[in-house]
């Protein structure tokens, strides 16, 4: 966990620790057009690499400072060409990464303050300009390599100066297509939610009880219900279409009706509205799914597993037809992506406890029975898996493993294209290195 959370955030503390340790007096130590690079952020992510790998070589330091050079390089053409990006992105990803950290944490905003030793808009506001120019840098790096791409013939040249010798070994992958089904709540349960939340909701305008104690409470949501409901300031997007309009439509300190969405039931009070963001706060109470509702989706998976395996239906129409739309593999055929690679292999030591074990004895094309899952927005989900295919371990070779080599090869070209380019800008661009990074070997290119 620590690892991910200093890989999202934690760079300005270990500048602030360095610093404050009287190890380096910062200063300006590379010009690259508009941009500057300082002292810190060499050591800020020499830190980093010692924490994730422990020691490294004094040498490394030059590394470092060759790639925050490209960075700035392409921040600077980024802002020349005006590439735009607006504050509704980078309020996105940054609550992402936000999410991120709170959900290794379960939720618990007093860890987190705890251990940035500030709230989470204190750390907004510290990383909102640095991500901003991580995106532009992605976004001119992408604009760039737009037009690269490789021709078969790029692939077998690529493929064929590999050594024999040298050749990866793949070990067994396998491709699988899921079909996810919510248990839907039914009509009793929803009617005790909607009814208890009905009571909520007078005790706060009818007796002036404080909404943000009854948020502790009985909020079903654990992370802003020990907040007192606060979801702190949003932006339109953010939430979904049914609380969204809610929240922006009332009035500072009103109370809504009670409003239904696919997590349950809300009871929502407007803080404050500036524009297109607005603060609010909320009580979420979630219907309970009964072992009856359980029951009901898996017979429904059943029904579905049977008409496919009868060839009355495919396996794709299936997915269209009746799987959850709130699932990455909804848009792919059902097949699930690898979050590791981006493609839909997967070795067999990559898969999920539950999945390995269902697909461990299945052939190509069967279809597993329902089994316990789960999905965003669902305290449980079941599935029926599809084995789409399965290969041998095996040496790479091109009848096999084409997709994979061919992605080898444009990200090799992808890379002497930047390249190229960066030396085409380093003539053009206004670059200046602090002499005591002379002994840089990497670093000669950039005095051009």
């Amino acid at each position: 966990m620590r690892y991910l959370l200093f890989v999202i955030l934690c760079c300005f503390s270990l500048t602030q620790q360095v610093i404050g340790q009287g190890q380096i007096v910062d200063k300006i130590i590379g010009v690259v057009g508009a941009e500057v690079i300082l002292l810190s952020d060499v050591e800020e992510q020499f830190a980093l690499m010692t924490a994730q790998s422990g020691p490294q070589e004094p040498e490394i330091r030059c590394a470092v400072l060759d790639n925050l050079l490209a960075q700035k390089l392409l921040l600077n053409q980024a802002k020349l060409d005006s590439i735009a990006i607006t504050d509704e992105e980078v309020e996105t990803q940054l609550e992402t990464r936000i999410d991120r950290i709170l959900a290794y944490m379960n939720g618990d905003l007093n860890q987190f303050e705890q251990y940035y030793g500030q709230t989470i808009n204190e750390v907004k506001e510290q990383f909102r300009e640095d991500l901003r120019g991580q995106i532009l840098v992605e976004r001119m790096q992408g604009q760039i390599n737009a037009s690269v791409s490789v021709t078969p013939m790029e692939v077998k040249q690529f493929f064929a100066q590999i050594p024999v010798d040298s050749l990866p070994y793949f070990s067994s992958e396998v491709e699988i297509g899921e079909i996810i089904i919510k248990p839907k709540v039914n009509v009793e349960e929803k009617k005790k939610s909607l009814n208890k939340l009905q009571d909520i909701r007078n005790q706060i305008v009818m007796e002036n009880a404080d909404f943000a104690e009854l948020a502790k409470k009985y909020s079903d949501d654990p992370g802003s219900g020990r907040a007192g409901g606060d979801l702190g300031w949003q932006k339109r997007g953010t939430f979904v279409p049914e609380f969204e309009a809610a929240a922006f439509n009332l009035k500072p300190n009103e109370i809504s009706e009670v409003i239904e969405s696919e997590f349950g039931f809300h009871l929502i009070q407007q803080l404050e509205r500036r524009g297109n963001a607005v603060h609010a706060r909320h009580i979420l109470i979630k219907p309970e799914i009964t072992e009856a509702d359980n029951q009901k989706a898996i017979a429904k998976l059943d029904s579905i597993r049977q008409l496919i395996l009868n060839d009355s239906i495919t396996f794709s129409f299936a997915v269209k037809r009746f799987s959850s739309d709130k699932t990455q593999s909804y848009n792919n055929d059902g097949r699930i992506t690898n979050p590791q690679s981006g493609n839909t292999y997967f070795e067999t030591s990559q898969l999920e406890p539950d999945i390995y074990f269902t697909i461990d004895t299945m052939d190509v094309g069967a279809v597993s029975s329902p089994f316990l899952t789960s999905i965003p927005g669902a305290d449980a989900a079941y599935s029926i898996i599809q084995l789409q295919s399965r290969t041998s371990p095996h040496v790479a070779s091109l009848k096999q493993d084409y997709s994979k080599i061919q992605t080898a090869a444009l990200e090799q070209k992808r890379g002497t294209y930047l390249s190229t380019w960066v030396e085409e800008k380093v003539g053009a661009t206004f670059i200046k290195v602090d002499d005591r990074y002379n002994t840089c070997p990497t670093i000669e290119k950039w005095r051009k």
